[in-house]
């Protein structure tokens, strides 16, 4: 039976763990070879390239920071030379750091916008240089870019807002050529970063509708919607998944 993504190949960022392996195993699934980019986790992503052989699929890790354009841009050309293309850039990495702002560290301040703003545009410049008709560049933003409900976030949300703007530019820039780009804004999801039983776990279950946390798979199912044909019409949009956490 043909699958959705059959013939295409994607890139994932922070592909090692959390969403980013749910993702790539989703694609990978969905028919789509996978490449993946990691900073240090050299283990944990060769586990997801295992695991989607092992299922009949098709992957690569590529170590990569996302703070650093050389490197990303690099990935982005191992993609295409060892798997022939690329159609589908998920921008997944990201970091997260919070505080109170009268201590918050400059480095802090520069590393979060290096990896959550500048490597979506330094990956999607790279690929968009690289895709036809029907290319998808889609992003993990934040719901925090719509609202913050807790102190010490203003620096996260910041670099969340800021890629929900770039989406939009990069929408119409891209638009005539039949690319797509989307920002997804997931709330609180179980991953390494905040976990379910987590410190701030109960604070973040009492400002949601579900008063539960998403999982890395609900996040790639949207991943998947929007790769695949049935999201062709979807531009510029964030599409938030969250429990209700902004209801």
């Amino acid at each position: 039976m043909t699958k959705a993504l059959d013939g295409k190949v994607a890139l994932v960022t922070g592909g090692s763990r959390g969403m980013g392996a749910a993702i790539a195993r989703r694609l990978a699934r969905d028919g789509a070879a996978v490449a993946i980019t990691y900073a240090s986790a050299q283990a944990k992503a060769d586990e997801v390239v295992r695991a989607i052989g092992a299922a009949g699929g098709k992957a690569l890790a590529i170590r990569a920071d996302s703070g650093d354009a050389a490197q990303l841009r690099h990935a982005v050309a191992e993609t295409v030379a060892k798997l022939g293309r690329i159609d589908i850039l998920v921008n997944n990495a990201g970091v997260l750091a919070l505080g109170p702002v009268e201590q918050f560290a400059l480095e802090d301040f520069d590393r979060t916008l290096a990896v959550n703003v500048r490597s979506v545009f330094v990956a999607a410049q790279e690929a968009a240089r690289r895709m036809g008709e029907g290319g998808r560049i889609i992003t993990i933003g934040s719901v925090n870019a719509d609202r913050v409900p807790f102190a010490g976030g203003s620096v996260y949300a910041m670099s969340k807002a800021a890629v929900a703007g770039l989406t939009r530019g990069l929408a119409r820039d891209l638009g005539p050529r039949g690319i797509t780009v989307n920002n997804i804004q997931p709330g609180p999801v179980d991953t390494d970063m905040n976990p379910k039983d987590g410190p701030m776990a109960g604070q973040m279950k009492s400002y949601m509708a579900l008063p539960r946390y998403g999982t890395g798979d609900e996040i790639a199912g949207m991943v998947s919607y929007l790769a695949g044909p049935d999201g062709g019409y979807v531009t510029g949009a964030s599409l938030t998944i969250d429990g209700g956490f902004g209801a």
